[in-house]
């Protein structure tokens, strides 16, 4: 049973609580209708009525099915952090550590399940690979029904995969980098259709940004995008600005979304006030859209029931929350999430990397000098004050920046734990770990910078064309 299953119903929002008892409904309906044994059907009807039981104890209001709580505590949005708090929304992540965000507790916290070893065994057993570094290090730490994933991909059922970015900037930061990178080895481990939104609306929305600007970054981040490898004649990119107008099937999912989230619960999952303007409230139904197969018709020939899978940082989980909620409503399958830590700035892991702030951030477009510079004088460092004391007390990796970007880009298991044990040791010295960034992090980034260049105008526009084979069969 998952760690969602047995956590406690407190941790649990009262649209999660309803979420749980229209799920345990249609499993005692299956079993009913499958004529199981006695025993096992009423083992799930007593279930179900004590979590009809937990969900009025919550909200105050019987369980009524296809009514979801009409007003309920907001998700993660405490109004103030205490030390032993963390803040996390869709647009802030704040914490008062310097090693970070204190992950098992947002996975309380969002009712997700912690990505274990027996579910990365599965993973490897089921695709035979060996599974991503960024599963083995607990980058992608959390998930939503990645089991049944799993299973959907052994009785070769298809799915497909979906994610995003918010094009903020011209350039991107090393950060951004990360879901892509992960993506793209799911794509090519279960060779399966990739979509990318680009929600330049969101950005035009939330940033002083003009129309023009948000679609002119989406068309500089998608050549990015591009070039992270990812397999073209099965990846579709769009622009929210380009797709909703010429997608009918784009606009009727948003809608149908629309119908079915109130405006008390857009407010209490992602903090709206009465002062937003209506084009934020009505935003997450275009982020949910693309979760539902019939989003993209001409890549699976109007298909409904083809589920999707969502690699994300977790801060973009309440949006696809909101859209688990809504699937059964609507009679699709609900997406399958798989959530990544934040990627730290260089000033330390206490925020998210900002592309507002070159300083914070190694961007793609950096120079090897610039690369250097930036860590050498803005990296956060767990090594002691003076020589003496490092070589007598060693660093501390829980907070060296410089060790944390190794995590995620050094790929070789055994040297990343030489240079831990070096350091933690006080054998190797501060700068002699951020020499082992730079040499990492200048030629990932010069990679990155000729495939940018090799994206041609045409091979932009393959990616941003309507795919035309059908990889829903």
């Amino acid at each position: 049973m998952s760690n969602r299953q047995n956590c406690d119903s407190g941790s649990l929002s009262p649209l999660e609580l309803y979420e749980r008892v229209t799920t345990q409904g249609d499993k005692v309906r299956s079993l009913k209708a499958a004529e199981a044994p006695k025993d096992e059907i009423d083992t799930a009807v007593k279930l179900l009525l004590s979590l009809k039981l937990m969900y009025k104890a919550t909200t105050g209001q019987d369980y009524k099915a296809g009514s979801p709580p009409t007003d309920f505590t907001p998700i993660n949005n405490a109004p103030a952090i205490t030390e032993d708090d963390d803040f996390v929304d869709p647009w802030t992540v704040q914490t008062s550590s310097a090693k970070g965000v204190d992950y098992d507790k947002l996975i309380v916290r969002f009712g997700s399940s912690k990505i274990d070893k027996e579910l990365i065994s599965r993973i490897e057993r089921v695709t035979g690979q060996k599974p991503h570094h960024f599963l083995r290090r607990g980058i992608f730490f959390s998930h939503r029904d990645m089991n049944q994933i799993l299973d959907a991909y052994e009785n070769k059922k298809p799915f497909y995969l979906y994610t995003g970015r918010g094009p903020s900037s011209e350039a991107l930061h090393v950060g951004h980098l990360i879901p892509f990178i992960f993506t793209k080895w799911l794509q090519e481990v279960f060779d399966i259709p990739l979509v990318i939104q680009l929600t330049d609306d969101e950005k035009y929305l939330w940033k002083d940004l003009t129309v023009e600007k948000a679609y002119e970054y989406a068309i500089e981040n998608a050549k990015d995008i591009i070039a992270c490898g990812f397999d073209i004649n099965k990846t579709f990119i769009f622009s929210d600005l380009d797709y909703l107008g010429m997608s009918p099937g784009f606009y009727k999912n948003i809608v149908k979304i629309q119908k079915h989230v109130t405006f008390n619960q857009v407010k209490g999952i992602f903090g709206f006030t009465d002062s937003d303007c209506i084009g934020k409230i009505s935003f997450p139904a275009i982020q949910a859209a693309p979760s539902f197969s019939s989003t993209f018709p001409q890549i699976f020939k109007g298909k409904e029931d083809i589920q999707c899978l969502i690699p994300c940082a977790i801060d973009q989980d309440p949006y696809f929350r909101m859209t688990r909620d809504v699937a059964p409503r609507l009679g699709y399958p609900k997406p399958a999430l798989l959530h990544s830590v934040f990627f730290p700035a260089l000033q330390g892991a206490q925020t998210k990397m900002s592309a507002s702030d070159p300083n914070s951030s190694i961007f793609l477009t950096d120079t090897p000098k610039q690369i250097k510079t930036k860590i050498n004088k803005h990296a956060f460092s767990g090594g002691k004050d003076t020589i003496e004391e490092h070589r007598k007390y060693g660093g501390n990796c829980d907070v060296d920046v410089s060790y944390m970007y190794l995590t995620f880009f050094l790929e070789d298991d055994d040297k990343l734990e030489q240079l831990k044990q070096a350091y933690t040791s006080g054998a190797l010295l501060t700068g002699e770990l951020k020499k082992a960034l730079i040499e990492t992090l200048q030629p990932l980034i010069a990679a990155h910078q000729e495939r940018r260049k090799q994206v041609t105008n045409e091979m932009q526009a393959l990616a941003q064309a309507l795919i035309e084979e059908d990889h829903g069969e």
